[in-house]
């Protein structure tokens, strides 16, 4: 076992780990952050997204040793400084971007990386955008509005069209 050490959604945490402990395993057992969740097992879902020095990364695939000293930022680090939900939390809210929930964490995580680097992207470009992520229930079409709305564009008028 090691002391794994990094900064999680702006704090300095440490939590003792096996070499093979995947981030996911060390962000939901080691520090008790069950927002993020494992889907597949295979890398095939992303609901297991998380940020790492602001890159999108699936916690499922990297081990928890290889980000040590790193920024994380987890679901649980999306929100406002009040507890409210963050913008693109709210925007999936809002717009039923969600069912079971499941992959919603993944979703909002992979979204907001995708606005960092494109900030008012086409639906095109939202779909390509979330490839990486699965969600078995709603369709796809409300995650794609919420996104857009989450931009700040008029994603009712966007997927009128």
């Amino acid at each position: 076992m090691t002391k794994v050490t990094m900064t999680v959604n702006g704090k300095s945490v440490s939590a003792e780990a096996e070499g093979r402990t995947l981030l996911v395993d060390y962000l939901r057992g080691g520090l008790g952050l069950t927002g993020t969740h494992v889907g597949c097992d295979t890398s095939q879902c992303g609901a297991c997204v998380v940020h790492v020095d602001g890159k999108a990364v699936k916690a499922c695939t990297v081990f928890a040793m290889d980000v040590m000293g790193a920024e994380v930022r987890t679901i649980e680090g999306m929100a406002n400084a009040d507890g409210s939900l963050g913008l693109v939390q709210q925007a999936f809210q809002d717009h039923h971007g969600l069912q079971c929930g499941f992959c919603t964490p993944g979703m909002v995580m992979t979204t907001a990386a995708l606005l960092a680097e494109n900030p008012r992207p086409t639906e095109a470009q939202v779909r390509h955008g979330l490839e990486g992520n699965i969600c078995r229930c709603t369709g796809y079409h409300n995650i794609v509005k919420a996104v857009l709305a989450a931009s700040g564009q008029d994603a009712d008028a966007i997927a009128a069209e």
